[in-house]
């Protein structure tokens, strides 16, 4: 697939106009074009399972992806003329994480933590396990509670914090280790022979994190909070990968850079050969 570019997008906040900032009129129409062309292999990143990514591509009319990475990098589907179909290679990587505990199992573990709220059954799945945490919270004293509890059973899992802005509310992921966002794209890229050169990712919260500051070429939309902007710029000086993130500032095609046209502003600056693909019939 030398030839293909891979195009990952988290939904919520980035593709998805539904945060407080104002989105650019022609912005998804332009992406929707982008996304048509043959050379684009299109997959959506993202915390949402599989009945709300459906939901979100008909509320926002948006392109069918060519994959879906849902539940925050727990699940793997691929989507052939709009028949899911689930890929049961990445649940057997990630499963040897938890050592051989699924979801239930791993509620036990944080029983006896006051501070997390188990979200609702529709966000939880096999190897996600998410609670709600109060903004008031002491997170580094909880996170620290937490991995004590997994190093006491030798469980390898990454602890994923982020805010929902709209709701005030703090969400907290536990996942295996190896099923973060940023390894479930790097299992897509291996397995369809993509390389850091030809696929781009786009993101504006905590939970992208780990992909924005990787080596993977990374955008983060200009809506992002400035709190993230900055760490992701701090985390990417530490990493040393720092030319392979990207920051859009709006004025690309005119647009304000929020949402899918800091997706779109992204893509040409790493890859200025889509720029001819970004033209619709309107």
């Amino acid at each position: 697939m030398t030839d293909s570019i891979l195009v990952c997008t988290d939904l919520d906040g980035t593709l998805l106009p539904n945060g407080n900032c104002p989105e650019s009129a022609q912005a998804r129409t332009i992406f929707s074009a982008l996304a048509k062309h043959p050379e684009i292999v299109l997959t959506y990143v993202t915390g949402r399972h599989k009945a709300l990514v459906e939901q979100a591509i008909a509320e926002y009319s948006l392109p069918q992806p060519d994959f879906v990475i849902g539940d925050v990098g727990t699940s793997i589907y691929t989507l052939t003329a709009g028949v899911w179909q689930a890929w049961p290679q990445w649940a057997e990587e990630i499963a040897p994480d938890w050592q051989g505990r699924e979801h239930a199992d791993m509620q036990q573990l944080f029983a006896h933590l006051p501070d997390l709220v188990l979200q609702e059954n529709a966000k939880q799945n096999r190897f996600k396990l998410s609670y709600y945490v109060s903004l008031d919270t002491d997170i580094p004293q909880l996170l620290e509670a937490m991995r004590g509890r997994l190093a006491q059973y030798a469980i390898r899992a990454e602890l994923v914090y982020s805010v929902d802005e709209a709701e005030k509310n703090g969400l907290l992921d536990v996942l295996p280790a190896s099923a973060t966002k940023f390894h479930a794209i790097c299992f897509l890229m291996q397995h369809l022979g993509f390389t850091v050169e030809n696929t781009v990712f786009a993101g504006d919260s905590g939970n992208d994190l780990l992909v924005l500051t990787s080596a993977i070429k990374s955008v983060v939309v200009a809506n992002a909070s400035p709190d993230i902007k900055k760490e992701a710029v701090q985390l990417a000086q530490l990493q040393s990968t720092g030319p392979a993130l990207y920051l859009a500032k709006g004025g690309f095609m005119g647009m304000n850079g929020n949402y899918s046209a800091g997706i779109l502003e992204g893509l040409a600056h790493f890859l200025p050969c889509t720029q001819q693909w970004m033209k619709t019939d309107e």
